[in-house]
């Protein structure tokens, strides 16, 4: 057919691994995958609905891609396709919507690319998104988001993914396996273990049959992937025998992203979330009680509906006070059909800015002091092949960012070098010679 089909992709891992896999139908059906900008025939933006941002940049994307392609068929799936098909319809230009449970039925609803005076819409109620479907990510020689799990059992106040993605499911620990076997034998040397609650790994046909911590036993055992990251998990879920297992671990390494949301104990039940401030602590203490040098990301909410200003300060010096290394700051933001939109008690949007910002400067402290206290070691690197200014890039095992003179030798190549000093830019330098500190 010669056609051509370009993606765009907005929000989280797990939408990254999952347009790979419709890539790849893609191409399984005929077409070439193209940049964005090389007037594909067939535009695919994966959405997210996180955020009100990411709506407005949905709706750039299709007007981007208009400009680029005016005829291009274009065709949104995701999470905002999922919650809002009715409103994406309308977007000038949009010619398909699909739901999560036909997202990867692509091909088969895309027949003919002929643009129709009415939007087309496939979109079933969440509940019958009820299979997992396997995906992971592709092109990046470095790294690979790997799909292990979908949906989300919680019900948390301010969250949209249940409506969007459905119940909790997952794949099974052999077809896993498998996957990370096919990965290792492309050359990718870290995979990136992805999922909307990963840590709830296990849930098949509605029944628990494993444990993620099984999954972790199984994976370490894989030959030819020298590293396995875990994407996010959350505290309630983080077990100790976890924590031990990464520690002693072969590949596994030492970086854990812990949602927090708030410092706040009240906040914590407006948001039902499934913790106390307690039980995080205990985490934190716990992977550095047996890990001193491992790296722990946050997430983080400001504004939410109810938080006062103590409420706030009692957030700020909680993770002041914690051995944190970065944190991930969102805005709250009104979603419909969610409880919280319907609370007493907004924060206005200004002060809503304003503890973001507090909450960036904290985090941009905090990976100044983690990064501080990981010079004058010698680190294994995996270098990146992205290029910015004659450097590129590449990240320790315990996630610093190291900033080196660009050599294509280097790229996708772990090499081990001595951590030096902290460039103007924020990321950790190395001794420039690193050809004479490869082992």
């Amino acid at each position: 057919m010669n056609r051509k089909v370009a993606f765009y992709t907005l929000g989280c891992k797990l939408n990254y691994s999952e347009t790979s896999s419709i890539g790849r139908l893609f191409n399984q059906a005929g077409y070439n995958t193209v940049d964005f900008t090389d007037t594909p025939d067939v535009y695919v933006i994966n959405t997210c609905s996180v955020t009100e941002n990411a709506d407005k940049k949905c709706k750039k994307v299709v007007k981007e891609a208009l400009k680029v392609s005016p005829n291009a068929y274009i065709t949104i799936v995701g999470c905002y396709a999922q919650l809002k098909p009715k409103e994406i319809a309308e977007i000038p230009g949009v010619d398909m919507v699909l739901g999560a449970a036909e997202k990867f039925q692509i091909i088969d609803h895309i027949t003919d690319l002929t643009k129709q005076p009415k939007t087309l819409v496939y979109n079933q109620p969440v509940s019958e998104a009820n299979e997992f479907v396997p995906a992971y990510s592709f092109g990046d020689r470095t790294r690979t988001f790997l799909k292990v799990q979908d949906g989300c059992d919680y019900s948390c106040t301010f969250c949209t993914i249940p409506l969007a993605r459905g119940a909790s499911r997952s794949d099974t620990i052999e077809n896993v396996l498998e996957q990370a076997r096919q990965i290792a034998g492309s050359g990718v040397k870290e995979i990136v273990l992805t999922g909307v609650n990963l840590g709830d790994f296990g849930i098949r046909n509605g029944q628990r049959e494993d444990k993620f911590f099984d999954l972790v036993k199984a994976l370490d055992e894989v030959e030819g992937i020298d590293r396995i990251r875990i994407s996010s998990i959350e505290p309630n879920l983080l077990t100790d025998e976890i924590i031990e297992f990464v520690a002693t671990s072969k590949r596994f390494v030492p970086h854990f992203h812990i949602p927090l949301q708030s410092g706040s104990d009240k906040i914590l039940g407006l948001m039902r979330r499934r913790y106390k401030r307690a039980l995080y602590a205990d985490r934190v203490a716990s992977i550095k009680a047996i890990m001193p040098d491992c790296c722990i990301g946050v997430d983080v909410i400001v504004g939410f509906p109810g938080e006062t200003r103590e409420d706030f300060v009692d957030t700020y010096n909680f993770l002041n006070g914690m051995d944190i290394s970065y944190l991930h700051v969102f805005t709250y933001s009104e979603r419909e059909n969610t409880l919280a939109a319907e609370m007493t008690g907004a924060v206005p949007g200004s002060t809503r800015a304003d503890r973001s910002k507090m909450l960036h400067i904290l985090s941009d402290k905090k990976r100044r002091a983690f990064y501080e206290g990981q010079l004058n070691k010698t680190e294994e690197v995996l270098f990146e092949g992205d290029i910015k200014d004659g450097f590129m890039h590449g990240f320790t095992r315990n996630y610093v960012k190291v900033k080196a003179k660009y050599d294509p030798v280097l790229v996708n190549e772990l090499k081990t070098v001595h951590l030096t000093n902290i460039s103007p830019d924020g990321d950790v330098e190395i001794t420039e010679a690193v050809e004479v500190l490869v082992h």
